[in-house]
């Protein structure tokens, strides 16, 4: 396809536009980055993914292209072919979260990955809705929202669900529900979960203690990346494990109600504790982490994360420039306007600005964002450079 009045060719063209899901903004968002909810469909007719042949898996393109881009979904829609894509893009597509991985890689087997049939649609200018084509199930709807919002961000994927229903046959049984690659995506075929931001309950040793009672009720606690990665910057997913015998509202009440608020008021009192405890420890290494993102010169993805996680909490507690009443630059936010590391005395405007701020340099800090504000390709070494580089830009040194 190359043109058309229902899509836009391939974005995001800049990297320093801020996606919904980083935009700090929402309920308990100085603990909760953001909401997603995904549903896993299957067309009714033909093999499913992991079985498809290159053919099958066109046509299944080919179908939910069309329907994709004809019902409604958005004012303006993003398509992209990734298998036409080049392997920055890709990368740039899995670091803002509109992809998976698995998909950048394409289906694994003979017949090479470069090939392979596979494609996104994703909505403008936020990127609040992204619908992958054949991942590991034909399509994957996911919504995202900034906070604690898995309500709004399940009422947007299900009405999306609806539409596209409405013009394609999808795999259901009347005994199991929607039928799915995995077996543990079988029946609602709804994963819900938050990316939650919990250096407290790391610098109290209290981490540990979280991933253990979420295993123990049956959920997952996964990295920045999703299944498969590490946890970087302190920053964790949890979410649903099993969708089969439990409805949509059991699943969504219970992580929105009952889980999350709970873990959420546990890093709230592991940060209290360590204001009132151990203020002189927290001071320090919060001022260890700017120093460092602002003299280093070389910075490895990890150290930067791990790094802009201390300065995120800093701001947030007040121990660091812009916090008390100086402003710090930090420009680069959804607006492309200057904002402050919390903010001089612009109250919950300015903190919600400020995080944002942090919130997008956590992004930009990775490899293919990197290479996209450079505008070149660089090799690891280089990219350790202009990380350091971009961080002292920003963040007012030079």
């Amino acid at each position: 396809m190359t043109g058309g009045p229902y899509y836009e060719p391939p974005k995001p063209s800049s990297p320093e536009s801020c996606p919904e899901w980083l935009k700090g903004e929402g309920d308990a968002a100085d603990v909760v980055l953001s909401s997603r909810v995904r549903v896993a469909r299957n067309l009714a007719t033909g093999p499913f993914a992991l079985r498809s042949t290159k053919r099958d898996r066109q046509r299944v393109l080919e179908v939910c292209r069309d329907r994709i881009l004809t019902c409604g979904i958005g004012a303006r829609i993003a398509w992209e072919e990734l298998h036409e894509s080049t392997s920055l893009q890709r990368a740039l597509l899995v670091e803002r979260h509109i992809i998976s991985k698995q998909l950048s890689r394409g289906k694994v087997g003979a017949g090479g990955a470069a090939e392979d049939p596979r494609a996104v649609a994703y909505t403008l200018p936020d990127e609040r809705v992204a619908i992958m084509v054949n991942e590991e199930d034909h399509l994957r709807v996911q919504g995202m929202r900034s906070g604690l919002a898995l309500s709004e961000a399940w009422a947007e994927v299900d009405r999306i669900d609806d539409l596209l229903e409405a013009g394609l046959d999808f795999a259901f049984s009347t005994r199991f529900g929607y039928l799915t690659a995995c077996p543990t995506n079988v029946g609602t075929g709804v994963r819900m979960s938050c990316m939650l931001h919990l250096p407290g309950l790391r610098l109290t040793g209290d981490i540990e203690k979280v991933k253990r009672a979420a295993g123990d009720m049956n959920l997952a606690v996964r990295g920045f990346y999703g299944e498969g990665s590490e946890a970087i910057g302190d920053l964790f997913q949890i979410s649903n494990q099993t969708t089969l015998g439990k409805t949509e509202r059991a699943i969504l009440t219970m992580l929105e109600s009952e889980i999350l608020p709970k873990v959420i008021e546990y890093e709230r009192l592991a940060r209290r504790e360590l204001q009132q405890k151990r203020r002189l420890a927290l001071e320090d290494q919060a001022w260890r982490a700017w120093g460092l993102v602002t003299s280093a010169r070389l910075l490895t993805t990890e150290e930067a994360m791990q790094a802009l996680s201390m300065v995120r909490l800093g701001a947030l507690l007040g121990v660091l420039p812009g916090s008390a009443g100086t402003p710090a630059r930090a420009t680069g936010d959804a607006g492309g306007a200057g904002a402050t590391a919390q903010g001089a005395g612009g109250g919950a405007a300015g903190q919600s600005a400020g995080v944002r701020a942090v919130n997008l340099l956590m992004l930009l800090v990775q490899p293919a964002h990197l290479q996209k504000v450079f505008g070149r390709e660089l090799d690891q070494e280089q990219r350790r450079a202009a990380r350091a580089a971009l961080l002292r830009q920003r963040l007012g040194r030079v």
